[in-house]
């Protein structure tokens, strides 16, 4: 399996589990993150009501992250320190004040509390890690194309501000590994709700591509990263504090989970935030 390390991520195997982290997070001791790859049983998904895989890879991705050699630290995580919502494809985001709180139709979570590790979990969607190292916040929030579409990212950002009085320019986003233009085709009923969204942009040539044409239908791409871009600028993040990983799952879908790819089979990457 190829190693993914650049000057953005670190590919590490910990015991035989992967994961990707983002060199600008690595840079705060008191944060542990990460978001995993497929190898090892790893799929952060419960299935058909059976949690037994998604207990099993909670289990290797804590313990992966606790031994981590660079950011070991006395303190460690345990599964039931793990928050993650049940997702729904929503533009809701919640406060987490407990590792005991749940979830349901939401699909960002943000907290300042240290000793919870939030989650969310994609199959293409992309996951975005907040950290604001000035008043301690962090966030994980899962933006697919309805999320994306609903802005979720920039209302993580807005209630991060809200609850925290975070400063916009001090938050840190990081962009997960999704699916990328390049394999986002949608249609035309899907490519005019884009349209219509984000023509105000000034963008909407770079967001949307005119793709081929299948069975005599018109095909579209869709760039989700540059709109997730574009809105958090808006709402007042630094170009430099945005940091893409500029990864395809859909393109790397023997090292990710990819839905595009493996249809209904497939698995869930896990996205992995918390303060010690």
């Amino acid at each position: 399996m190829k190693d993914l390390t650049n000057d953005i991520i670190v590919h590490k195997n910990i015991n035989g589990t992967e994961f990707i982290q983002f060199r600008r997070l690595l840079e705060f001791p008191n944060l542990k993150h990460c978001y995993t790859l497929r190898k090892n049983g790893i799929n952060v998904q419960v299935k058909d009501g059976d949690k037994t895989e998604l207990l099993e890879s909670y289990k290797k991705v804590v313990d992966s992250l606790n031994s981590d050699e660079n950011k070991k630290s006395q303190k460690q995580f345990d599964i039931s320190n793990i928050v993650k919502p049940h997702q729904t494809h929503t533009d809701k985001v919640e406060v987490v004040n407990s590792s005991s709180d749940t979830f349901e139709e939401v699909d960002g979570v943000i907290t300042n509390k240290e000793n919870i590790l939030l989650c969310t979990s994609s199959a293409d969607c992309t996951s975005l890690f907040f950290y604001d190292d000035e008043k301690k916040v962090i966030g994980d929030v899962h933006s697919g194309w309805r999320g994306t579409l609903q802005k979720i990212g920039k209302k993580a950002v807005e209630k991060m501000i809200s609850e925290y009085d975070c400063k916009p320019e001090n938050i840190i986003c990081c962009i997960s590994p999704c699916i990328k233009k390049c394999h986002f085709e949608v249609e035309e009923d899907v490519m005019q709700m884009f349209k219509n969204e984000f023509d105000y942009t000034g963008r909407i040539d770079e967001i949307i591509e005119k793709g081929k044409v299948v069975d005599g239908i018109q095909k579209y791409n869709i760039d989700t990263t540059l709109i997730n871009k574009i809105i958090l600028t808006e709402v007042g993040l630094k170009e430099s504090n945005i940091i893409d990983s500029n990864i395809c799952t859909v393109c790397d879908s023997d090292l990710f989970h990819s839905f595009r790819a493996d249809g209904e089979a497939s698995g869930r990457n896990g996205a992995f935030i918390g303060m010690m």
